[in-house]
């Protein structure tokens, strides 16, 4: 993993047991990615944390910033295992790292519509990179219920939306996973007008331009 340097944190419980496997779906992640562009520099945090993980896989990404992301890891879970072995922690790699050079291209963002455009890219990076079907959280709602949610045009320019909300349904509002299930459609439809597929693509076109083509087309318009 050249230029990839991995930050152990285990204050809060030993990995070693898992370390030879962890490592493995690391490097296959790396794999993945530099299949499809040359790999940015990075610090990669790898830590065990109860209870920060999505249940069910015992796991969760996070990017920080251009140069860092972290996996949280938390084998007290039961589905920790069986997801490390279905490659969960591999798939993980390419969308972080996605996110990770989103922010060094045109911005993760900081509106509503940014913010599912980036998030629908990394899923459709990671799928390009792996060739898997959508995650869970990528395909939580039916596309009746997408329509339903879909948020007007003033709120996709809106800064001032709750993340936490949208996305993983913290206050009840909106339904769980709503947000990437929302951003993984609308660059899919994005993608089914648009002839370019490649990496770069995915990672540097403005959300402006996925929304004003992908919109009009999950509203029915």
């Amino acid at each position: 993993m050249d230029g990839w340097t991995l930050h152990w944190l285990e204050a809060e419980g030993t990995l070693a047991p898992w370390r030879p496997a962890i490592e493995a779906e690391l490097a296959a992640g790396y794999a993945a990615v530099a299949a499809l562009v040359p790999p940015p520099r990075l610090d990669v945090v790898v830590q065990r944390v109860a209870g920060w993980e999505i249940p069910e896989l015992g796991m969760v990404g996070n990017a920080h910033r251009p140069s860092c992301f972290s996996v949280t890891l938390n084998p007290d879970n039961p589905n920790f295992e069986p997801s490390l072995a279905a490659g969960a922690l591999r798939r993980q790699i390419p969308h972080e790292t996605h996110h990770c050079m989103r922010m060094a291209g045109p911005g993760y963002g900081w509106t509503l519509g940014e913010t599912l455009v980036s998030e629908g890219f990394a899923g459709r990076f990671t799928q390009l990179a792996f060739g898997n079907p959508p995650e869970p959280w990528e395909c939580a709602l039916d596309a009746e219920a997408l329509r339903r949610y879909l948020p007007d045009r003033a709120a996709l320019e809106s800064r001032d939306f709750d993340f936490r909300a949208w996305f993983f349904g913290a206050d009840g509002t909106y339904p769980r996973w709503l947000g990437y299930s929302l951003g993984y459609a609308l660059v899919g439809e994005w993608l089914a007008v648009e002839p370019r597929r490649d990496p770069d693509t995915l990672v540097n076109t403005p959300a402006a331009t996925v929304l004003a083509a992908a919109w009009p087309r999950l509203a029915g318009q």
